[in-house]
């Protein structure tokens, strides 16, 4: 049988909600960016070049 260290019972102190809030802030606009990188349309000239190669 395998005993438990008694620091493995001690609970780990929760984040605070500032980072809890900077942390979704980032998240944020991480996604907004990543969304805007998504819908933007690609140039009639790389499509032209990506032909070329297929």
């Amino acid at each position: 049988m395998v005993s438990k260290k008694v620091e493995d019972k001690v609970p780990r102190p929760a984040r605070t909600s500032k980072i809890g809030a900077q942390d979704r802030n980032v998240g944020d606009a991480l996604r907004a960016v990543y969304q805007d990188a998504v819908s933007e349309s690609v140039p009639d000239e790389m499509l032209d070049l990506l032909k070329k190669l297929g």
